[in-house]
């Protein structure tokens, strides 16, 4: 289950999984103090500094497992304007898009300065969109704390206390998806199909640009 990286690996990864562990912290902060909800600007999280975000544990398990996490942004719920549910269910789903925003991003910047042969650029771009490609689909898992677990809550009908009271279980949870196999039979049907045909979209890209 766990992979130990070279050093050269490490750093090609490094772009990736810190990019893509910030910019995903910064999207929930960003969508709820829009929202109305100033927590996470007054506990300094509303910034695209790594710093703020990243969680040692969770960007060690991004390079051995593949698959890790950043420091979560503080929410207030009863902050948010209108109907709270929703306004979690916002900033829930803000993360994991950023995380898809920044994978297509990577394809096209990819694809369009493919031709230029720099070296380790491919292996870079490679790991911007697997990696965010992974950090979304792990946090859209309807399993607390993850995000996915909010969404659904916001799209369910009624309050889902359930999914709440699922919270005190929710890290043995994600264990036991760990060490059985589950966490990588679910990439497997959905971030590889992604991961492919953004790889052919930077392709299909390179050999309109050169």
């Amino acid at each position: 289950m766990f992979n130990f990286p070279s050093l050269e690996s490490i750093a090609l990864m490094l772009p990736a999984i810190v990019i893509g562990l910030t910019f995903h912290e910064y999207a929930h902060g960003y969508v709820a103090y829009r929202l109305g909800d100033n927590t996470a600007r007054d506990h300094g999280r509303l910034t695209i500094n790594p710093l703020a975000h990243v969680d040692p544990v969770g960007l060690i398990l991004l390079f051995l497992a593949g698959f890790g996490w950043a420091k979560p942004v503080p929410v207030n719920p009863y902050n948010l304007k209108g109907d709270v549910q929703k306004g979690m269910l916002y900033v829930s789903l803000a993360g994991p898009t950023m995380n898809l925003l920044l994978a297509i991003a990577g394809a096209i910047v990819w694809g369009a300065l493919a031709g230029f042969k720099m070296r380790y650029f491919s292996d870079i771009m490679e790991y911007i969109i697997h990696i965010n490609i992974v950090l979304a689909i792990f946090n859209l898992i309807p399993v607390p704390p993850l995000d996915g677990s909010k969404i659904l809550a916001g799209i369910l009908p009624g309050r889902q206390n359930w999914l709440y009271q699922l919270e005190t279980y929710g890290v043995i949870i994600l264990i036991l998806l760990v060490f059985s196999g589950a966490i990588g039979y679910i990439f497997n049907i959905f971030v590889r199909p992604i991961v492919i045909a953004l790889y052919s979209l930077a392709r299909f890209i390179s050999s309109i640009t050169f």
